[in-house]
């Protein structure tokens, strides 16, 4: 069993850090901490996408952090939740997935996650499946759960209120959704359990079942949220997340885009960087000492990092340096062999696989996010979706800023 680290300084930087509230309290956690007791946490992961996210890498970040002090941790797969669907902030019921589709869905998540967990040695993260519990649940199981609830603590979250007043419909199913992510605390027996704060709610109702039926106390740590400038959180539903899976030049490229008025948040969620390092960088940016441009790029370097390893994060920096600010081309750029003498560029985009659909191509090209060119020749911005490109020479097409791509015959 691994040794249970009570350093005072770091259990007071576990607990503060990105944390945006502890229930019942820091001080009753902090003692729960400092008491040398081994304690069991978790954070529940949905598999709505085929890859974990920018978002999730802030609870598997805290994870690490507990389990770098010696407790156990587990990494747990929402493949029976997921079936249901996770109505928190959701303006209209999700779409039911099949069990099929969740687990080919999860299916890289520890991969991923390994780049912040531990998932070997004396102290191994385990990786667990909710469906291994509910799955078993009777009928008269799940009413005698729902019997530590009301109706009225569902329908007064914010977002079947919202419904109620649009005169959208809720579904029953979706009641049932904090109740089975309320159980999965009572089937491992956990102490406490991790999550953004967008699920205090759901993981309050663990909170709840742990009392009522194991008749101890569950901590609850909400973490805060990364979110835009315009308070958006980065996340799938918004369409502005970075995936886990990424390549290391689409991952720095993408946080090279984020806002300026987010690095700070990013800095303090996102990556490892000293306490003393965060608090220079929060005062640089609120003094403008400092140009947040290559706080950005420090930034990018740190996620990409943690994710790829240092060599990968050179290499996306160096490349971002030289395509992006010094508008030359990647040392490397991958090719596409013609089989026709001309395209139209939609057919082509489509085809080369620079975009995933002929209406992504038009749509591209219609915002001038396409150029060409032609050997020797600069790069120049296709307009015209009827644009029939003759492929007589060697052809390079760049989509966007980052992505190229050599068409040769």
């Amino acid at each position: 069993m691994a040794k249970v680290i009570t350093d005072k300084k770091e259990v007071k930087k576990l607990l503060t850090r990105g944390v945006e509230n502890i229930y019942p309290s820091y001080e009753d956690l902090e003692k729960k901490l400092l008491s040398g007791d081994r304690i069991r946490l978790y954070c529940g992961y949905d598999p709505s996408a085929p890859a974990l996210h920018i978002g999730n890498a802030i609870s598997l970040n805290k994870l690490a952090q507990f389990q770098a002090l010696g407790h156990e941790v587990i990494f747990l797969v929402g493949d029976f939740t997921g079936m249901i669907g996770d109505p928190t902030d959701k303006g209209a019921a999700r779409k039911k997935m099949t069990r099929k589709e969740v687990l080919a869905n999860s299916r890289g998540y520890k991969e991923q996650a390994s780049a912040y967990l531990d998932f070997k040695g004396g102290n191994a993260a385990r990786v667990m499946y909710n469906s291994k519990w509910n799955d078993k649940l009777k009928f008269k199981d799940l009413i005698e759960l729902s019997s530590h609830f009301t109706v009225q603590q569902m329908i007064q979250r914010d977002m079947f209120q919202e419904r109620m007043k649009e005169e959208k419909p809720i579904y029953l199913h979706e009641f049932l959704y904090p109740l089975t992510q309320g159980y999965d605390s009572v089937a491992m027996n956990v102490d406490l359990e991790i999550g953004g704060n967008d699920q205090m709610f759901n993981m309050m109702c663990g909170r709840s079942l742990v009392k009522d039926i194991l008749k101890k106390e569950k901590f609850v740590v909400t973490m805060k949220l990364l979110a835009d400038d315009t308070g958006k959180k980065m996340g799938k539903t918004e369409g502005n997340v970075i995936f886990l899976d990424e390549s290391h030049i689409e991952m720095y490229g993408k946080v090279m885009s984020w806002t300026d008025s987010v690095l700070a948040s990013a800095f303090e969620l996102c990556t490892n960087i000293s306490e003393e390092e965060l608090n220079k960088i929060t005062e640089d940016l609120k003094s403008d000492a400092v140009n947040p441009r290559d706080l950005k790029m420090k930034l990018a370097y740190e996620i990409t990092r943690i994710n790829h390893g240092d060599k990968l994060a050179q290499e996306a920096q160096d490349n971002f340096i030289k395509t992006i600010q010094k508008k030359e081309l990647p040392s490397e750029i991958d090719s596409w062999t013609a089989q026709n003498d001309s395209y139209n560029i939609v057919d082509l985009l489509a085809q080369t696989g620079l975009t995933q659909s002929k209406g992504e191509a038009r749509r591209l090209i219609e915002q001038g996010a396409v150029k060409l060119k032609f050997g020797e020749k600069d790069f120049e911005v296709v307009k015209d979706v009827q644009f029939e490109v003759g492929i007589e020479e060697e052809l390079i097409i760049q989509r966007g800023k980052r992505h190229f791509i050599k068409v040769v015959k």
